[in-house]
């Protein structure tokens, strides 16, 4: 099955950097670094077309139905993932008190979705996809062992990482039948 496969793809290649660093400084050496990221980046592209791909290939089939207060959940949880997901590269205080939280918005998107799906592509690419975040989170920090605080940026910064992330939010929120195949808000 694509998807799968591409999950598995995403999963293996993001957590090959953490668990053998040496076959990546081996590469680096041979290749060079912008070459290396490049071929990093086509894998990581090329994962994310199987997913998409085996997510559009793969049949609707439902193990249960959840309550349809789930959806209202997911619709709150997803903007929180993606302010989450965002501060990782952006200047905020979210890294005083969350380690990952790149990692953790993906852990929070995949649960968020877990709950308003019950489909089997969902649990495959969703419950995959935070096995991953899970393990990734796991790995690092074992890698890199305690944990340093990064220097506070302050409330303004803060406010305005978490504003870029709301308003992504809502573009992802938008263009979700283009990208997932699926409205998010259904009328009647």
């Amino acid at each position: 099955m694509l998807l799968v496969a591409g999950v598995l793809l995403w999963s293996l290649a993001h957590l090959s950097i953490a668990l053998t660093p040496q076959v990546r400084a081996r590469l680096v050496a041979g290749l060079g670094l912008v070459p290396y990221k490049l071929a990093f980046s086509l894998v990581l592209v090329l994962a994310l077309v199987m997913i998409v791909a085996g997510w559009r290939d793969a049949g609707v089939s439902s193990l249960w139905v959840p309550p349809a207060g789930m959806r209202h959940l997911t619709l709150l949880l997803v903007p929180i993932a993606v302010v989450l997901f965002l501060s990782a590269r952006m200047p905020t205080d979210i890294k005083q008190l969350i380690r990952h939280p790149q990692l953790t918005g993906v852990k929070l998107w995949a649960v968020a979705h877990l709950l308003a799906n019950g489909e089997v592509r969902s649990i495959i690419l969703f419950g995959g996809l935070l096995a991953w975040a899970v393990a990734e989170v796991i790995v690092i920090n074992r890698r890199e062992g305690a944990r340093r605080k990064p220097p506070r940026v302050g409330m303004l910064k803060s406010l305005l990482s978490a504003a870029a992330g709301l308003v992504v939010a809502a573009l992802l929120l938008f263009a979700h039948p283009w990208i997932a195949g699926i409205p998010v808000m259904t009328h009647g």
